[in-house]
């Protein structure tokens, strides 16, 4: 089973009054660069198979702190970018907040499409078809880090739970949080969603149980046994 660690990129000036979108040169804080090189450190004792990022700076500095005493080169995909908000892009929420297209993206996110930008449905899907890639590319012991954008994040969080794209919103991803999700033949499995604490992988329960899945499924009847 494919595992990806999804990491949201840490704190910059902009991240919260205003929407940065693909805005360039916003690099990270002070605040931002702690929260990454932290981000490094709970997840340093796993290993990974590759580290990849958005283009945007923000995203890269926050990978790159993950590549930083690892033999991996941090790989740009283009399809983890943020989502291209248009003429939204550098504007203060609150003036956001005001126009009639914010409750459609509040609460009806599948018909949302940003003014001379992109729709979240596209960006849904081109991130989502990203992580295939990815996973085909990796195979299936792998594990890797996507560095990317809160509704990016969201928006594959949400495939993975097998959600519409309306309920996105419901999801959170903070900066420099962890989400995890380990994709399997059947179904994937979201095993940690805007965690910051350090992480542990959990084994697959065939090699735990020491023999093979004759049964078809990825998950065990009744719940499992969980870990003791």
């Amino acid at each position: 089973m494919t595992t990806l660690l999804l990491a949201r990129h840490g704190l910059t000036d902009l991240t919260g009054p205003v929407l940065a979108g693909r805005t360039p040169g916003v690099h990270l804080s002070d605040a931002g660069r702690a929260q990454a090189a932290a981000l490094a450190g709970r997840i340093a004792g796993v290993g990974l198979d590759a580290i990849v990022s958005s283009p945007l700076e923000r995203c890269r500095e926050t990978a790159q702190a993950v590549s930083d005493g690892r033999e991996l080169e941090v790989q740009i995909d283009e399809r983890f970018i943020e989502c291209g908000y248009g003429t939204w892009t550098g504007r203060p929420l609150k003036e956001l907040a005001k126009d009639p297209l914010w409750q459609v993206v509040q609460a009806h996110p599948s018909a949302a499409t940003f003014p001379e930008g992109e729709s979240l449905a596209e960006m849904q899907h081109r991130a989502v078809s990203a992580v295939r890639e990815w996973n085909q590319r990796l195979g299936e012991k792998a594990v890797y880090l996507v560095c990317s954008h809160g509704d990016v994040i969201k928006a594959i969080v949400a495939d993975a739970l097998g959600l519409h794209l309306d309920h996105f919103q419901r999801i959170t991803a903070d900066p420099a949080a962890l989400t995890v999700i380990r994709y399997a033949p059947l179904r994937p499995f979201v095993l940690r969603i805007n965690d910051m604490g350090e992480l542990k992988l959990p084994e697959d329960s065939e090699e735990k149980d020491g023999g093979e899945n004759i049964t078809g499924s990825d998950a065990a009847v009744g719940g499992g046994s969980g870990t003791t």
